[in-house]
């Protein structure tokens, strides 16, 4: 399938209306504990501070992300919770994602590294937007995950 076309939406929590958080948690909800067969709290506290990146068409979620702010100068940005809507796969909708990310990453935190907790299946598609894995393999909510970690663009790889 081709690319989609889609526009980019990045709030905070208390920016979002009761319909769109609801249709961002019913989609993380819907992959990570429903189709992928795991049990863990979702809501997690971690929402409340971060900032959510979305893919919309005309309203519609076709995908998002979390950004968890670095805690201190030299901590890394974290990017978590990156998700596609399952009626959207296969339209390229992950490598924007991660793109656009990346991109919100830099313009806010250009001297901060980015990192991900990335289930161990998708190293390669982490690594393709220059992402190196730092730990070994580990189990988190029972499937297989690494850390990655992406240095910031003004520092040399």
């Amino acid at each position: 399938m081709s690319a989609v076309a889609y526009r980019v939406d990045f709030k905070g929590l208390d920016e979002l209306s009761a319909r769109e958080l609801y249709d961002l948690l019913r989609m993380r909800v819907d992959v990570f504990v429903v189709e992928q067969n795991c049990s863990y709290p979702e809501l997690d506290g971690k929402d409340i501070d971060a900032l959510h990146l979305r893919l919309l068409d005309d309203g519609e979620l076709l995908g998002s992300t979390r950004l968890l702010k670095p805690y201190s100068a030299q901590d890394p940005v974290k990017i978590g919770r990156v998700v596609v809507s399952p009626t959207h796969r296969g339209k390229r909708l992950g490598d924007a994602l991660m793109t656009e990310s990346i991109a919100a990453c830099g313009r806010l935190y250009p001297e901060n590294p980015i990192a991900l907790s990335a289930q161990a299946h998708l190293r390669r598609f982490y690594e393709s937007f220059g992402f190196v894995k730092t730990s070994e393999e580990y189990l988190e909510d029972g499937i297989p995950h690494i850390d990655m970690v992406r240095q910031p663009a003004t520092q040399p790889a």
